[in-house]
């Protein structure tokens, strides 16, 4: 696993303090979101879907490190929109540096080597480089030829200064398992950290929405491709907890837990989390998790969430996991994800016309539903 001891002990000792105090529900993961303005126009982003008014609005570095202050999650992914845009930007990383948190600038890379200057390598910095696959594969994912040569170049830029560097890597629909494996051994050789992979969750507002995979296809995709993997003895790393990459090839029912990756941007803090936009936004943290009905949202509660098994949904979740069962996530983690075998039952359908009224086991690992769950009414107040 492509994660640095430190940032393992870190996290651990934070959840554990948790879990002994009893809590329930705390986030593991900040996505602090400090603009929604970016340089490019992806296919399947559904975050520059906003007035200009809204794009020009950004979060300050006092309401950044007061959002991270207030939360007290361990790790903060700064996404976007495009974080090197916001002009404020080295100021916040340095603050959230000072108060060691785990920071991860998401970035497309295109403007780094203009601003690579302006930020100090750290163990608690990453610079987290936005590519879906091979140039060819990358440029039509961003909608943008030379875009995949321009961060192959800042990587190498940033792991020759001394950067922790990984690669955030989005799986979309039409992608051979084979190119993705290829991709992987490239990404390897770049002398990054790791790779952050997660299926592509389907934004209301992404201008495409036939590149987005269904959970059945997400799974056998990446079940194909982690037995290349092993086909080739390929040595990948990723930056995630081995029972996330067991749950993406199918063999965990997990229930997705919002609460973990809880995200703060330009509204405010967003209910319930980073990828469903148009739910609410709350004044505080504490209103966000003692308003949020968290129990209309997940796999079988809420439409929307059906086919979500994207990393900031579930991490959380794997991680829970590994600390009630480490014995199975020691074996996960040695052997790797089960490519073979049955996949775990799907959580049953608790809503509308498709509900199941035989609820179906699923392993203790995943979180039980046990009530219908209510239909989410508010709407975003911008």
């Amino acid at each position: 696993m492509g994660v640095p001891l430190i940032q393992q002990v870190t996290v651990a000792r934070y959840l554990l303090g948790k879990k002994l105090k009893g809590e329930k529900r705390y986030p593991l993961v900040l996505m602090l979101e400090p603009l929604f303005q970016c340089n490019l126009a992806c296919a399947g982003c559904g975050k520059i879907d906003y007035e200009k008014d809204i794009l020009q609005q950004r979060v300050s570095v006092e309401q950044a490190l007061r959002a991270a202050e207030e939360c007290g999650a361990p790790m903060v992914s700064i996404p976007g929109g495009e974080p090197l845009i916001h002009k404020e930007m080295p100021q916040i990383v340095a603050g959230l540096v000072r108060m060691k948190k785990f920071v991860y600038l998401c970035t497309n890379a295109i403007l780094l080597k203009k601003h690579i200057d302006e930020y100090t390598p750290s163990p608690y910095l990453t610079m987290s480089i936005h590519l879906d696959g091979m140039e060819k594969r990358h440029d039509e994912s961003v909608c943008m030829e030379g875009v995949f040569v321009k961060a192959v170049e800042a990587i190498k830029m940033c792991v020759e200064r001394g950067f922790r560097v990984t690669i955030n890597c989005t799986l979309f629909s039409g992608e051979p398992p084979q190119e993705i494996a290829d991709f992987f051994d490239y990404a390897m050789s770049l002398g990054i950290e790791g790779i952050t992979v997660s299926p592509g969750y389907s934004y209301q507002h992404a201008p495409r929405q036939d590149v987005f995979l269904g959970r059945t296809a997400s799974k056998q995709l990446f079940r194909d491709v982690f037995k290349i993997g092993r086909e080739r003895k390929s040595q990948w790393k990723f930056n995630q907890s081995p029972m996330f990459l067991d749950f993406i090839a199918g063999n965990q029912a997990y229930q997705c837990e919002p609460w973990g990756t809880v995200t703060y941007n330009v509204f405010g803090w967003q209910k319930p989390c980073y990828l469903l936009v148009d739910e609410g936004h709350c004044s505080s943290y504490k209103e966000l998790m003692e308003t949020t009905n968290w129990e209309a949202y997940g796999v079988g509660r809420n439409p929307k969430c059906d086919n979500c098994m994207a990393h900031c949904g579930f991490e959380g979740t794997a991680v829970n996991d590994t600390f009630a069962n480490p014995l199975k996530a020691a074996k996960v983690a040695l052997l790797g994800p089960d490519i073979d075998g049955p996949m775990a039952p799907d959580l049953p359908v608790l809503y509308g016309n498709r509900a199941d009224a035989s609820a179906v086991k699923v392993p203790v690992s995943a979180i039980t539903v046990k009530k219908k769950a209510k239909p989410a009414t508010e709407k975003a107040g911008h």
